[in-house]
């Protein structure tokens, strides 16, 4: 995995918050989202998924944010986030965020950068849309058990992100990795508590 710098920004945002869990979640387990109100994403500066540490409801944690469109970001809270802050969807929760200074970007299959190269408006697509989304169109491709499958997702890959599409979705794989194999990169990670 390769790591992007960002520039530090130890300003803490504080702010108050619903969780609300979308209807199509009953299906991959329980979570819930947070949305940042507009004045606290406006302080990221950034469109991109963010990297941030602080605290729900007094709990710790370090998470990253995700760009929802028009500048918004929101959280995806996973249920042992949700019950070690003793939040549940529609409570209102207190929130603080720090910006730490690292993203994650997963390295990019060779077979899928060169398919890009020569489709460059799959190749735009691709550079607009957040790590993430990069993260779970790579993880459909690499997923597939054939060589003739991994080469038929490359270049259905390549055809949905020339047409606009932004992220795959509700492939097994993805809902393995969110549900089982949560990366704290991805979601969250308890911060040690201080000492002393």
């Amino acid at each position: 995995m390769k790591l992007v710098r960002l520039p530090k920004n130890q300003t803490t945002i504080r702010f108050s918050a619903n969780l609300f869990r979308p209807e199509e979640s009953e299906k991959i387990g329980p979570w819930a989202l947070l949305t940042l109100p507009k004045n606290a994403s406006a302080k990221l500066s950034s469109r991109s998924t963010i990297m941030v540490e602080g605290t729900i409801n007094s709990f710790p944690f370090r998470a990253a944010l995700e760009p929802i469109g028009k500048g918004g970001h929101w959280l995806k809270l996973n249920e042992a986030l949700c019950d070690a802050s003793g939040a549940d969807p529609g409570d209102t929760v207190a929130v603080e965020i720090t910006r730490v200074g690292e993203e994650p970007e997963t390295r990019m299959p060779m077979e899928l950068s060169k398919a890009l190269r020569v489709a460059p408006r799959a190749q735009a697509s691709w550079a607009d849309i957040t790590p993430t989304a990069r993260q779970n169109w790579i993880l459909w491709i690499t997923t597939a058990r054939q060589p003739e499958t991994r080469t038929r997702r490359i270049e259905n890959a390549c055809d949905m992100l020339a047409s606009g599409k932004r992220r795959v979705c509700c492939f097994p794989g993805l809902t393995w990795l969110t549900r089982d194999h949560v990366k704290p990169s991805e979601t969250w990670l308890p911060l040690r508590k201080p000492t002393g």
